[in-house]
């Protein structure tokens, strides 16, 4: 049976709704509304299967079309692997296109590749799909219209009846533009509708140094080092999300990114490149890199457009060097790209037609060798593939190697991190790791609201198998609070130590995690992951949360806190802490499953008190002097089973404010178990404000079971501070 759970809150659950948009965490296309989807359970299947791709050519160039699964060998880093799968794509086998005027999903931009509740198949067998992707973000106007008639050129003179082309284009965000489709009229259309103020220019910004840069007549030279970094994560990072998407077609894609360079700075930007070049292998995508800023010149003074340079580099030749480092810099990248994913990067011409025919070349007749790796470790080191074929005078055409996955154990710190943003975000939660939290609400003030979290993770969920592990681990926790479930307002990452007496201790017990967000009163959408660093497992919850505006209700009143037990405090109380008093912490119960040795402890708070009318008296000197004003609230705690009434408390009368500054009244109510009986119960909290008249009656279902042989119900906690 399900824990029973204040109102303002619920149990985190898996559920299978499907992706909505392809490239949707890339901002590609706006999700579509999704129907709601039946509970049930979540199945995740993961392969592992490396694919490669093999041309075969005779000594004459021709190529090759009747080798058989038996004619070849792959080897990794020397390794003799066994084939699983063969496959040989045979596009100029196809000589007729299919129907024209319509895309692989039917509508171009809704809903991507895949369709959006649709689920719609891509027939791409014996098919030559190229992605185009044009990189508006930095290029200037004239650079574009080189790209875009290019591409014009080569669907009207060049494009053969087995090519599908889709467009893809980044300028503030990304967007599909076109999806799949062998119609040239469609395709003609979205090319023309690309115009030069797409770009928006933006260069690599200096380094803080004035020499060699233009003449601004600027105060000072600033150091745009971070833009940079910045600049070509975003470049990488949307390849990657075009990259993840296109693995969902079986068959060998090419991606044609036209581009004005990447300059990396450093090693700040090897991560998202090498996220970037893993993503297009597993995806079975070959990136072709074209520059669509041409043949450069790099004269000493500087282009004409150009303001004149700072000091003496333009007379000494060490501008010309600078420009031609800084333009083999920004290629760089792109020939790694292309390099490493079996492409091939176009630089220094101003005719572009060549990339097309070299990936109409490449893709022309194809073999598709799949394999499961014997070397099981997921290590993320580049593994060399080697294929050879029993006939002579063949020659072989092959990406030279890929990037193993990481798991948990061989993951960079900076890896872990990411790990944990991208599950933040994810529309499919983790479920490895079960997740608890119940939240409660007090008042700061009449406009903000503190919203405690108590995170529970069952004890047994949390392996230690090693010795010198046992006594000791950690969980990482990440979490937000979204107003309306779009906009974050407030961020949460924390990791706990976990010290306990003994491994069977710690499964006995739940480990919580309390912490808090200060909030406006509204509507919220919380979600957090919780991993264990043991193996990395992950889980996650999500809860919709409604923050009252009191100032509306009748009588103003805060969540009613149950708990079993109070703690000493673990942090000074530097903020508001409405749990935390006198040193103690009232530790939460999410469950509400008490035992009969413990005491149920209740807090909760009434706020703007009717105050009674005070009458005046002598203060010795013949002076009156009004008395001080005082409230009167009742309260009580009775236990029902039914509609039977089984126990209630002495009603207590509170008739002055006890938290001045938020002119609330605390209760904080003790009630021993030993005389109830093992059951449930629905314990009702009674609050009448005298002089107002008004009252409230909240209720909560708790359970009362009997003690256990190994009493360990205390959970081992972590406090967080307020966001």
């Amino acid at each position: 049976m399900a824990p029973a759970m204040p109102a303002n809150t619920k149990l985190g659950r898996a559920t299978t709704a499907a992706l909505s948009a392809w490239l949707a965490a890339a901002n590609l296309v706006a999700q579509q509304p999704q129907k709601p989807s039946q509970p049930g359970y979540v199945v995740r299947v993961s392969t592992e299967i490396v694919l490669v791709n093999v041309i075969a050519r005779d000594k004459r160039g021709n190529l090759i079309r009747d080798l058989k699964k038996e004619d070849f060998t792959v080897y990794e880093d020397g390794q003799k692997q066994q084939l699983t799968s063969f496959d040989f794509e045979n596009v100029d086998q196809l000589l007729t296109a299919g129907a024209a005027g319509t895309t692989a999903t039917g509508a171009a931009g809704n809903g991507g590749l895949l369709g959006a509740g649709q689920n719609p198949t891509l027939e791409a067998r014996d098919r030559r799909l190229m992605l185009l992707f044009f990189d508006f973000s930095a290029m200037e106007p004239d650079e574009i219209d080189r790209a875009v008639n290019a591409g014009k050129k080569y669907v009207q003179a060049n494009m053969q009846p087995a090519d599908m082309v889709a467009l893809v284009s980044l300028v503030t965000n990304m967007r599909l533009d076109l999806d799949f489709t062998d119609d040239k009229t469609r395709i003609l259309a979205s090319l023309s509708a690309y115009n030069d103020s797409e770009g928006q220019g933006f260069e690599s910004g200096t380094t803080g140094s004035s020499e060699g840069t233009a003449e601004t007549s600027g105060a000072y030279t600033p150091d745009d080092t971070d833009y940079n970094t910045f600049s070509a994560d975003r470049k990488l990072l949307a390849l990657q999300s075009i990259l993840e998407a296109m693995g969902k077609i079986p068959q060998k894609k090419s991606l044609i990114y036209f581009s004005n360079g990447i300059s990396q700075s450093g090693v700040d930007n090897q991560s998202a490149l090498r996220a970037a070049t893993a993503a297009a292998v597993k995806a079975n995508v070959s990136i072709y890199p074209v520059d669509v800023r041409g043949l450069s010149a790099f004269p000493p003074g500087g282009q004409a457009q150009s303001a004149s340079l700072h000091g003496q580099s333009a007379y000494s030749g060490a501008s010309v060097l600078n420009d031609l480092n800084g333009n083999a810099a920004s290629q760089e990248t792109l020939y790694t790209l292309a390099a490493d994913t079996g492409g091939k990067a176009f630089m220094d011409t101003n005719d572009f037609g060549g990339v097309f025919q070299q990936v109409q070349k490449d893709t022309s007749a194809y073999y598709v060798l799949g394999y499961t790796s014997a070397n099981r470790l997921k290590d993320g080191h580049f593994r060399r593939l080697k294929v050879q074929v029993n006939r002579g005078d063949v020659k072989l055409e092959y990406r030279s190697g890929y990037y193993a996955g990481r798991d948990f154990e061989h993951m960079k710190q900076a890896d872990r991190e990411q790990q944990l943003e991208d599950e933040l975000v994810a529309e499919l939660p983790q479920t490895d790791v079960a997740v608890y939290a119940g939240t409660a609400y007090f008042r700061q003030d009449d406009s903000h609201y503190y919203l405690g979290v108590s995170l529970v993770v069952p004890g047994s969920q949390i392996p230690f198998v090693q010795e010198k592990d046992k006594d000791n681990a950690t969980i990482d926790i990440i979490g937000q609070a979204q107003e309306g479930g779009r906009f974050p307002v407030g961020r949460l990452r924390d990791t706990v130590k976990l010290a306990v007496d003994s491994a069977q201790q710690v499964r006995r017990k739940n480990v919580q995690y309390n912490t808090g967000f200060v909030l406006a009163p509204g509507s919220y959408h919380l979600k957090f992951i919780v991993r264990e660093n043991r193996t990395g497992r992950m889980g996650s919850f999500e809860t919709d949360v409604r923050i009252p505006d009191l100032r509306k209700a009748p009588l103003r009143m805060s969540s009613v806190v149950l708990s079993s037990q109070r703690v000493p405090a673990t942090q000074k109380k530097k903020t508001f802490q409405p749990l935390i008093s006198e040193q103690t912490e009232l530790v939460p119960s999410v469950t509400h499953v008490f035992t009969q040795d413990q005491k149920l402890y209740l807090q909760y708070e009434i706020y703007d008190a009717a105050k009674a009318k005070a009458s005046a008296a002598g203060n010795g000197n013949g002076e009156n002097k009004s008395r001080h004003q005082s409230v009167r609230v009742l309260t009580s705690i009775e236990f029902l089973q039914g509609d039977a009434k089984v126990y209630e408390t002495k009603p207590i009368v509170a008739q002055e404010i006890t938290a001045p500054d938020r002119k609330a009244v605390v209760f904080q109510m003790e009630i021993p178990l030993q005389s109830m009986k093992p059951g449930f119960y629905t314990c009702q909290i009674n609050v009448i404000d005298d002089v107002a008249g008004n009252y409230a009656f909240p209720r909560w279902p708790i359970l009362i079971k009997t003690v256990a042989p190994n009493p360990a119900d205390a959970p081992n906690t972590g406090a967080g501070g307020a966001n």
